[in-house]
């Protein structure tokens, strides 16, 4: 593609300061590009991708898109300069991979907790409903059928096109997606056409990113506020931040709720271990999810699946068929009568609402065991919550190692314990090796006890000092319950 045609189709602004050469890739890593590449520089958070515009002409870049020129004393190469590269890029990546968002239905969600569920259910319901589909998530990116793993909750604009193009070559109609705070304030999502947008939360979270909530919410905001007249934006009104979502929006308004009147509304009939009774718009179904916060997922779903023309009869079948996603509250039986549950939970209320869907299971008959910790090198201001909300819902609280990344373990405990009083301190472990507080858990579970292992959910790795050391808590659970028979 002529480089001119490229920035043509990507509409980006600019001007072509030299001729026109035959484009044959677009980069915005340096190491990447090989003779006759665009490379787009970009400002990231820790990389200046300006610092590298003479590696990337040397690597054979013949064009570069950037805020401002290098200091490179070659006049072959073409230059344009825009006020934002970031915003370029995705446009500029969409455009090279044939729009392929413009091809395929999608929708993306976003807030705090939920994203991940809420998405890969979607997906799964509209593959039940006889549909190809595609999935971009935290856990694992679907092509219909084929797994391609997933590093970010939201990849970077070249990934996002590239993957979305080779779902229209398979046939996909619909695409769910997650969408982080993160990669809205960095644009990751720029050039992306989308047909929905679905709003769970907003709950502490990424405060070492944004600094304050109000930043936080008003990147989730900036994402409705994107949205086309043609497009819906779906939110839960049982959250204070949920209506601000719509304030500004050009979408269609639909709105969710277990307590208030909504466009669709549900209440919990009847909860066990095994799955949840409820009642979605005056239809009864029952679903194998546990805990009001999925009863919230489960309604998010059926109102995107309503709001994309499904029929709801149909919506109501399929998600009664549907399973937990990996790592979201994933139980795991032992012989000795007690239940095992990991779950993602790594914020103050998602701990706090994994905990109490279990006690809604409960309804007071066995004690709960917590094993928690929290990740490195994120926002601190959480740590002393989060053993507030683990001890607040818990028998037994086991403070322990997640992901401690470039800070000491004992560190990061100590940070959480300081949000413990000494009533508390009395029910509360501190056992820095993340193994041998799964142990003790399981030495404490009584017939009836319910231990739940929370933070690290499907990830299979420890990161520690920057190294990804193998740990699954499911795979560890197992072993030691096997062990322990």
């Amino acid at each position: 593609m002529k480089l001119s045609e490229l920035i043509r189709n990507a509409g980006v602004g600019g001007i072509l300061d030299g001729d026109d050469p035959e484009i044959t890739g677009v980069q915005s890593d340096s190491r990447h590009v090989k003779s006759g590449s665009l490379f787009v520089a970009v400002k990231g958070t820790a990389v200046d991708g300006h610092d590298y515009i003479a590696e990337a002409i040397a690597n054979g870049a013949v064009a570069v898109v950037c805020e401002h020129k290098a200091d490179v004393a070659r006049k072959d190469i073409i230059f344009i300069t825009l006020h934002d590269s970031a915003d370029a890029l995705g446009r500029i990546a969409s455009a090279w991979y044939g729009t392929p968002s413009g091809r395929m239905t999608v929708v993306g969600v976003t807030g705090t907790n939920g994203k991940t569920t809420i998405a890969t259910l979607l997906y799964n319901l509209f593959r039940k409903l006889g549909y190809k589909a595609g999935l971009l998530s935290t856990v694992c990116n679907y092509i219909d059928g084929e797994a391609v793993s997933a590093s970010h909750t939201t990849p970077d604009p070249l990934t996002i096109n590239n993957l979305m193009a080779k779902m229209v070559d398979a046939g996909c109609k619909y695409v769910f997606m997650e969408v982080s705070s993160h990669a809205i304030e960095q644009k990751r999502i720029s050039g992306l056409d989308f047909n929905g947008g679905i709003f769970t939360n907003l709950t502490r979270d990424h405060l070492d990113y944004h600094n304050t909530m109000m930043n936080y919410l008003n990147a989730k905001k900036k994402f409705f506020d994107a949205l086309s007249a043609s497009a819906f934006a779906l939110t839960n009104v049982d959250d204070k931040s949920g209506t601000v979502m719509l304030q500004n929006t050009s979408a269609r308004k639909l709105t969710y709720s277990l307590c208030t009147m909504a466009d669709f509304k549900a209440k919990i009939i009847e909860s066990c271990m095994e799955g949840t009774e409820m009642e979605i718009n005056g239809r009864d179904v029952y679903t194998h999810f546990v805990g009001r916060f999925n009863a919230y997922n489960l309604l998010a779903v059926y109102g995107a699946a309503v709001a994309l023309d499904e029929d709801p009869e149909e919506i109501l079948v399929a998600l009664s068929t549907l399973r937990s996603v990996s790592g979201r509250f994933e139980t795991i039986p032992s012989s000795q009568g007690f239940t095992a549950i990991v779950d993602y939970a790594h914020t103050p209320d998602a701990l706090k609402n994994v905990l109490s869907g279990i006690h809604e299971v409960l309804g007071g008959n066995g004690r709960v065991i917590t094993v928690v910790g929290a990740g490195g090198d994120r926002d601190k201001g959480k740590r002393p919550t989060m053993a507030k909300e683990g001890i607040r819902l818990s028998d037994w609280l086991i403070l322990t190692s997640d992901n401690p990344r470039y800070e000491e373990p004992d560190d990061i405990i100590n940070d959480m314990a300081a949000g413990l009083n000494e009533n508390d301190k009395e029910r509360t472990v501190c056992i820095t090796d993340r193994r041998q507080a799964i142990k003790t858990a399981v030495a404490l579970a009584k017939k009836g006890d319910v231990i739940l292992v929370a933070g690290k959910g499907h990830e299979d790795y420890q990161e520690i000092k920057g190294v990804k050391y193998p740990f699954d808590d499911r795979e560890m659970l197992r072993e030691i319950l096997k062990t322990d028979n």
